[in-house]
């Protein structure tokens, strides 16, 4: 029986799925894995250096399948090794998430040459490539999700970091020009935009009183997020309970972009 009778929260299950998340060893990558672990899915899990023992542990303990996978996104040769080890360790792929990055920080007076180059490659270049490989085998199943990491920064152009602006920029245009041409295989291919989360990553910024004040006076909800502040966001966009939405920037920013 279809229609409205027909919902139920197993709509937001991923059991028999099977997903590739990059940059799955630590902070938000690795809790974009272990949701859709804990939503049911088996995990490829990839990481630059194959460290990713903690979450493969984290995946393991709910009970679904982990495989680490070593790839350096900054290498195209590595980079479309991935898909092809997700069809050769699970057969298939059907979720996608392109999480994996990396911001270089100087002035835009200054900035180097090599350093614009090395994150538009990891950044935007791997994501466009392993989306395409990834799509192939949606098209052919007739079915898939693609879910990129986009950012505030998707929105802005902030400051000391325009290689990494202009790749979420990129990543946000890329997600609807993807959308357009994929929708109609049953594709849905859409981005994830973290506010201010607190991760290593983060961790200069939140230990500089004067900034860390800075942005809390402009975050409605009043605090930091932490990575398992977009665990719901990821299970969402990766489950059926969101096949109607395509080509979409979801922002999870504590009311960031609303103040």
């Amino acid at each position: 029986m279809g229609g409205i009778t027909s919902f139920s929260l197993d709509y937001f299950r991923l059991d028999g799925k099977t997903a590739v998340v990059t940059g799955a060893n630590k902070g938000l990558g690795q809790s974009y894995a272990v949701a859709l672990a804990k939503a049911g899915a088996d995990v490829l899990v990839v990481s630059r250096r194959g460290d990713a023992k903690e979450t493969i542990q984290m995946i393991e303990e709910t009970g679904r399948k982990a495989v680490s996978f070593v790839a350096d996104l900054s290498s195209r040769k590595s980079v479309k090794g991935v898909i092809a080890g997700c069809i050769k360790t699970f057969g298939t792929i059907d979720i996608l998430v392109n999480n994996a990055g990396t911001i270089k920080r100087s002035p835009v007076l200054d900035y180097k040459e090599e350093d614009w180059d090395e994150v538009m490659e990891v950044n935007l270049n791997s994501l466009y490539l392993l989306s395409q490989e990834a799509a192939k085998v949606m098209v052919e199943q007739k079915s898939g999700k693609i879910i990129n990491i986009a950012s505030m920064l998707s929105y802005q152009g902030g400051k000391f970091v325009p290689a990494y602006t202009a790749s979420k920029h990129a990543v946000a245009g890329l997600t609807k020009a993807y959308a357009n041409e994929l929708a109609e295989h049953n594709i849905q291919i859409n981005a994830i935009a973290p506010g201010y989360i607190a991760t290593d990553n983060t961790a200069a910024i939140r230990e500089d009183e004067k900034r860390n004040a800075e942005i809390l006076s402009r975050i409605p909800a009043g605090y930091w997020a932490n990575p398992e502040d977009l665990m719901g966001a990821v299970v969402f966009l990766a489950s059926r309970a969101s096949d109607y939405m395509n080509g979409h920037v979801m922002a999870v920013d504590g009311g960031w972009l609303a103040r």
